[in-house]
């Protein structure tokens, strides 16, 4: 009995696997599984996430268990990382004549949540037929399990037959609406809830705030705030204040989140995380920088979401220098380089200018998934290495890594630029055929640039017929170019006359279709364009506020006291300067209409500038 009070007093201080297989070791030459065996071997599960397989060092266990009990095998399913061989646990488990109880299921039911090529209605049955599936903890487990995996049908059905619902069940059914961007489900769910009189918690708060902000509904947002949080009802944590700035900044109430952030009375990681993807999600990237560098300051330190969020600034407003600070920080801290955080890196290098950076970050990361592949053919695309951006694809194919449809653009964006016609049209028919990638937007603008680049005009044309979709002005904005380009004026003329139907009230369509008829010798038609009611009408909105402004700085420092008065003669003499413009009919030279699409020049005897 000493033996065993002092092996366990030493697996209390020995944590790693090594040391815990060598005290493995001596239970089994001493023989000391009659006595202490479950709990020794409880010990040592414990352990088992720590090894470099550790499945197969918990398959290994199985043979050395000669007292089994429901217990231990609910130990071993919690050491499981991967959902087969937690099933393999239970299959032994059944075989050994072990019952299991109503801790088993969910634990079983928990692993399945970590992998999409298992769903829960593997193990439904077994619940079903053990009678399990009244009990309100495995009824539960199974809703959060079907809503996890996709299956809200069935989360809801096994909701509806549950006996017994609680809070718990209310809010795993909430959640799985949220996660499956149900958001309107969740509310009415949400409602319900209330009406049967079921009290409400901390997470429910937290969901169904995500819900309102996956709808973007800040009214009702603000509703759950005052009527839960400020009134008491639910504790204000850490976990609902980071729900309730998330819901501020989807709704566009930065400075309510930004609030809702001070008034915090503790700030861990994850508070920290969301206001730094908050302003990122807003485009206020100077204050996700000022934000990542105060968590340091207050000595919290970032995980791969802040991380990757603060690259994400860097890399949209061009910060090199502060990108570079993030990386050393990286590697100063030992902060392990997932597929995540690499592939931030590698998007930050090539929007900011370092593509040769961006191409070493690349070739050294561990592990890359579809998006870091992407993210450098993107990068190589759009710096002009149009060969290299078709290397690094070809290669990824080889690894085995199925493209997306984000992948598609970058490597049609590299054809274009390259010049590769026959192997753009190759990969959009790959796409479509071999990977089953349904065409966007861009990717038919890829091939319209691609094609009209070459002098491909009608073929171009033909994809823009024959899109599925209304196109874009970017897309007749290609092949308009590409007419500039080739003088296919002809063909421009339509493409420009669809581009003004499409925005009527876009000056720069106007401009440009004149444009085209300057350069094809159409003097009187290039002047109707710019004589039309719309372009005239949008020339004024643009030029008007800026000779106000002008004129009130220079006026202002003349008139010793600004009054009423001296404004309305300010006005009169506005107006007259601007009829005088009209009068002349001056809008643009044709000159200054070449190569722009806002060609607004004031000319120099006004005495202005703009």
């Amino acid at each position: 009995m000493l033996w065993c009070k002092t092996l366990v007093s030493l697996f209390k201080k020995h944590q790693t696997l090594e040391q815990c297989k060598q005290i493995h070791s001596i239970i089994v030459t001493c023989g000391l599984y009659s006595t202490q065996d479950t709990l020794f071997l409880i010990k040592l599960l414990q352990c088992v996430p720590f090894s470099q397989s550790p499945n197969t060092c918990l398959l290994l266990l199985f043979n050395t268990i000669y007292t089994p009990s429901t217990r231990l095998f609910n130990k071993m399913i919690v050491s499981c990382s991967h959902p087969h061989t937690s099933l393999l646990c239970y299959a032994k488990m059944r075989q050994k004549d072990v019952q299991p109880d109503k801790h088993t299921f969910p634990l079983l039911l928990k692993t399945f949540s970590k992998s999409i090529d298992h769903d829960p209605y593997m193990l439904y049955a077994q619940i079903f037929k053990l009678g399990f599936d009244l009990d309100l903890f495995v009824s539960n487990a199974l809703i959060s399990a079907f809503a996890n995996s996709g299956f809200m049908g069935s989360a809801r059905q096994v909701f509806d037959e549950s006996p017994f619902k609680d809070t718990v069940a209310w809010t795993a059914l909430i959640n799985g609406y949220v996660k499956n961007d149900c958001p309107g489900e969740a509310l009415k769910c949400f409602v319900k809830m209330r009406l049967m009189g079921t009290r409400v918690d901390a997470i429910t708060v937290a969901s169904i705030l995500h819900a309102a902000a996956l709808m973007g509904d800040a009214y009702f947002g603000k509703w759950v705030h005052g009527f839960y949080v400020e009134a008491g009802r639910v504790r204000l944590d850490g976990y609902v204040c980071s729900a309730l700035v998330d819901m501020y900044f989807k709704c566009g109430h930065c400075d309510d989140a930004c609030k809702m952030f001070n008034e915090m009375p503790y700030r861990d990681v994850v508070c920290w995380t969301v206001l730094v993807a908050g302003y990122v999600q807003s485009n206020r990237f100077q204050d996700a920088l000022r934000a990542f560098w105060d968590m340091l300051l207050d000595n919290v330190a970032p995980n791969d979401f802040t991380l990757s969020s603060v690259l994400s600034a860097c890399a949209h407003m061009g910060a090199l220098d502060q990108g570079r600070l993030v990386h050393r920080y990286i590697e100063c801290n030992k902060i392990n380089l997932n597929a995540a955080l690499g592939t931030a890196l590698v998007d930050m290098y090539s929007k900011c200018g370092c593509i040769d950076e961006a191409l070493r970050v690349f070739e050294n990361l561990p592990v890359k998934n579809v998006y870091t592949w992407t993210a450098i053919i993107n990068g190589l695309a759009v710096h002009g290495d149009a060969l290299g951006a078709l290397n690094i694809f070809s290669c990824m194919l080889k690894n085995g890594i199925q493209p997306n449809e984000v992948t598609f653009v970058g490597v049609l964006a590299a054809c274009s630029h390259g010049g590769f016609v026959e192997e753009g049209k190759r990969l959009f028919e790959l796409m479509r055929h071999a990977y089953h990638l349904k065409p966007e937007m861009d990717h038919y603008g890829c091939m319209v640039d691609m094609l009209g680049r070459a002098g491909y005009l009608e073929d171009a044309k033909q994809i823009i017929d024959n899109m599925p979709m209304k196109p874009s002005p970017g897309v007749l904005g290609a092949l308009f170019g590409a007419c500039m380009v080739h003088k296919a004026f002809e063909m421009g003329e339509y493409v420009g006359n669809l581009l003004i139907n499409q925005q009527p009230s876009h000056s720069g369509s106007y401009a440009l279709l004149a444009n085209l008829y300057k350069m094809s010798q159409k003097w009187e038609a290039a002047a109707q364009a710019l004589d039309s009611p719309t372009a005239t009408a949008s020339f004024w909105s643009v030029v008007f506020p800026r000779l106000q402004r002008v004129l009130i700085v220079s006026l202002i420092g003349r008139w010793e006291s600004w009054n009423w008065s001296g404004a309305v003669a300010f006005n009169s003499k506005l107006l007259l300067i601007s009829q005088n413009f009209k009068f002349h009919n001056w809008n643009a030279t044709y000159e200054s209409l070449l190569g722009t699409i806002e060609p607004f020049t004031p000319p120099t005897s006004v005495g202005v500038i703009l």
